[in-house]
C-alpha cells in the first residue's frame, strides 16, 4: 500500500469489472420480477451505506495515524532540544561531545522523514543506531564517574531522545491492515456488481460513476496512510527549526 496510484488503478479496474459483470448478467438473464426488484432495491442502498461507513472509518484511521506521526515528530524535536539544553549541566568536554552528536543525530532524523529510497533508508537507520549508541556512551561515562542527581537528569533526557525515535518508528509501522483493504475492496466490488445488475440504463458509462468515486476514496486513504509513498507526508518542520537553532556554545 506504499503506492497509492497502484491502489487507485487496481480498485478502479476491479470495480469496473464487477459493475460490467453485473450488467452483463442482467442483460443475459431473465427479467427480474417485481418482488425481486424490490428486494434488490433494498439491498443495494444498504450495501452502499455499509461501503460508505467502512470508507469513512478507514479514512478516520488513516488520518489518526497521520496525526500520530506528526505528533511524534514534534516530540522528537522537543526531546532533542531539551537534551541540548541539559548538556550545560555536564563538564565542558562531554558537553561539547554530546552537542556535536546531537547535531548529527538531528540531521539523520530529518533524513529519515525525507528519504524514500529503501536502500538509502537502511543506511540512515544504521547511522541513527550508531549515533544513539555514541550518545548513550557519552552520557553513561559521565554518569558512572559522577553519579549525581544532575547527571541522572541528563541521562533521563537522553533516554527520552532514544525512546522518541522508537515511538516514531512504531507509528510509521502502524498502518491500515492489508486484510482491511481486501475486505473493503470486496464490499466495493459487491456494491458495483449489484449496481450493474439492478436497473436498465440508457448509457453504459453510468456504470463508471461508482467505481471512480470509490477508487478516488481508496486513493486518498492510501495516500494519507503511506508515510513515504504518498503525496501527503509528514514534513520534519520541528526538526528543521531545531537544527537551525542548534548552535555551539
Amino acid at each position: 500500500m506504499d503506492h497509492p496510484l497502484f491502489v487507485l488503478l487496481a480498485a478502479l479496474a476491479l470495480q469496473c469489472a464487477a459493475a460490467y459483470a453485473g450488467d452483463y448478467l442482467r442483460v443475459r438473464g431473465r427479467e427480474l420480477e417485481s418482488d425481486e426488484r424490490t428486494a434488490l432495491g433494498t439491498i443495494l442502498p444498504a450495501a452502499l451505506t455499509l461501503l460508505g461507513l467502512i470508507i469513512g472509518f478507514s479514512f478516520s484511521m488513516a488520518v489518526s495515524r497521520y496525526d500520530q506521526r506528526k505528533n511524534y515528530e514534534e516530540a522528537e524535536a522537543n526531546a532533542i532540544g531539551t537534551e541540548w539544553v541539559r548538556a550545560d549541566l555536564l563538564p565542558a568536554a562531554p558537553a561539547a561531545q554530546v552537542r556535536s552528536l546531537l547535531s548529527k543525530y538531528t540531521d539523520e532524523r530529518m533524513l529519515f522523514y525525507r528519504e524514500r529510497d529503501a536502500n538509502r533508508l537502511g543506511q540512515i537507520n544504521a547511522d541513527t543506531a550508531r549515533l544513539q549508541a555514541d550518545l548513550w556512551s557519552a552520557i553513561a561515562s559521565v554518569a558512572a564517574t559522577n553519579p549525581t542527581p544532575v547527571t541522572a537528569l541528563v541521562a533521563s533526557g537522553m533516554n527520552d531522545v532514544l525512546n522518541s525515535q522508537g515511538y516514531t518508528q512504531a507509528a510509521w509501522w502502524n498502518r491500515i491492515p492489508a486484510a482491511a483493504w481486501g475486505l473493503m475492496l470486496l464490499i466495493a466490488m459487491a456494491c458495483n456488481f449489484l449496481f450493474g445488475y439492478s436497473e436498465r440504463r440508457s448509457h453504459h458509462l453510468l456504470l463508471l460513476i461508482l467505481p471512480v468515486i470509490a477508487a478516488l476514496a481508496f486513493f486518498l486513504i492510501a495516500d494519507i496512510d503511506s508515510p513515504r509513498g504518498g503525496v501527503i507526508r509528514v514534513a520534519p518542520q520541528n526538526l528543521i527549526a531545531l537544527s537551525q537553532s542548534l548552535t555551539p556554545r
